[in-house]
């Protein structure tokens, strides 16, 4: 397979996997082609060309760590500052139909990197288990406890942080819990 093909065929994925954890469409633009230059310095030395897609999702995932290290920011610090500018995307447009309001999608970043980025992985991107392995360089059980915990977490978190009901639509509506700042 050729960088082209690659291209073509994982770019949006990538975007959108860089996107959820960015938050910001220009970062996202700019680590997305990182993430394709490294892809095209490297893509003679794939070793194991049936694990393409997890050596792709690999490298993106260290590009948004060496994004945040580089600008010593968490995830968490971009949204209290007010950077965040979701543009509309299908995966944005998913998590707003009913799999997560922008009420929990907030919440989300209050998570640790680790569990966040396992739980985005797994519920929004929906990679296998052993994808997810893979792309973090991490053992299968790893991945299920993180997993595991991320999810239990995260409950915590909404159910401390969130009240939910279901809107006219019959689609469940997390709001923050009146008077209570978020973290």
């Amino acid at each position: 397979m050729d960088l082209l093909e690659v291209h073509d065929k994982y770019y949006d994925r990538v975007r959108k996997f860089i996107l959820s954890s960015v938050r910001e469409p220009s970062i996202a633009d700019d680590l997305t082609q990182e993430t394709f230059i490294r892809i095209g310095e490297n893509l003679n030395a794939l070793r194991e060309p049936a694990k393409i897609s997890s050596w792709i999702f690999r490298i993106a995932h260290h590009q948004v760590q060496d994004h945040f290290r580089a600008h010593k920011r968490s995830p968490r610090e971009e949204i209290h500052d007010g950077l965040v500018n979701i543009e509309e995307t299908p995966l944005q447009k998913k998590m707003e139909q009913g799999e997560m309001s922008q009420c929990v999608q907030d919440h989300l970043y209050l998570l640790p990197d680790s569990h966040r980025t396992v739980l985005i992985l797994a519920d929004a991107m929906e990679f296998s288990l052993q994808e997810i392995a893979d792309i973090l360089g991490i053992t299968l059980e790893n991945v299920k406890v993180r997993l595991h915990r991320a999810r239990k977490k995260f409950k915590a978190i909404l159910e401390e942080e969130c009240t939910f009901e279901v809107d006219e639509r019959n689609v469940l509506v997390c709001e923050p819990v009146n008077g209570r700042e978020r973290r």
